[in-house]
């Protein structure tokens, strides 16, 4: 499975979307690899992280964010939920987890019943080491055009969590020790 070859079938490689999806994935990719290697000793599949980043956000072109050149009719929060479905069809459930997973630290059904989010009515919250790997390297990077390269710090990272309740910020602390960052 070449994860590239999965985009594709649903991303023209001109487009806006493209460009930003792949940028943002890479970024992503890189750094969960490298958090991967800080917790060998947990023996994550590093095929799955490797494969998994790439496609945490495939379902962005379902969504309407026109500022990342996304002209869909979901509303940005569902791309998880859109990606994993996707996935699903592709015949890769465990990618397809990290799609539903991924969004901010995760969200716990609770958390999207209060807030009333858009979402399926479901525990999306990072279980597995490839999940939370994933989870926690993509609150390093946004998909703003201007700013795809830039590494947030992980102090703006927990000021942007710390808006989203106390329990956002513990899951943000619990990846920080997890993790040693």
């Amino acid at each position: 499975m070449e994860p590239l070859q999965i985009i594709l079938k649903h991303y023209d490689e001109a487009s806006l979307a493209f460009r930003i999806l792949t940028i943002h994935s890479e970024l992503v990719q890189s750094k969960a690899l490298a958090l991967a290697r800080r917790v060998s000793h947990l023996q994550p599949d590093e095929k799955l992280v490797h494969d998994a980043a790439m496609l945490h956000d495939i379902g962005i072109f379902l969504t309407n964010a026109p500022g990342i050149g996304c002209h869909g009719e979901a509303p940005y929060i569902m791309h998880g939920p859109l990606g994993r479905e996707l996935l699903e069809k592709e015949g890769l459930p465990r990618h397809a987890l990290v799609c539903d997973r991924h969004t901010g630290v995760g969200l716990s059904l609770e958390e999207i019943i209060v807030q009333n989010l858009p979402l399926p009515h479901r525990e999306m919250l990072p279980v597995s080491i490839e999940e939370k790997i994933i989870c926690f390297a993509d609150c390093f990077y946004g998909k703003n055009p201007d700013k795809l390269r830039e590494e947030k710090t992980i102090e703006k990272i927990e000021k942007k969590t710390a808006k989203f309740g106390e329990s956002n910020l513990q899951r943000l602390r619990d990846f920080r020790h997890l993790f040693r960052v």
